[in-house]
């Protein structure tokens, strides 16, 4: 593989993780009503909890795409 595949590559994973993550976003947003309920009873959690884990899920989602999508891929249009 060479440098600009690579570069290709990591370019369009940043764009589907960032696309995945503004999806997930939308349907939290859209459906919490619906699905906070139903997560906090499967899991015996109450809501507060469930939307605490949902925040730290998202956070954590962005955190590894930037580390190991969009850094790499600067890096390499840098170099």
């Amino acid at each position: 593989m060479t440098v600009d595949q690579l570069t290709a590559v990591l370019g369009w994973a940043t764009v589907v993780n960032f696309g995945i993550l503004a999806l997930i976003g939308v349907m939290l947003l859209a459906l919490r009503g619906t699905i906070v309920p139903i997560h906090a009873r499967m899991f015996g959690l109450t809501e507060e909890d469930v939307n605490r884990a949902y925040f730290q899920y998202l956070s954590n989602y962005k955190i590894l795409t930037f580390v190991f999508c969009l850094a790499p891929y600067i890096a390499l249009r840098l170099a």
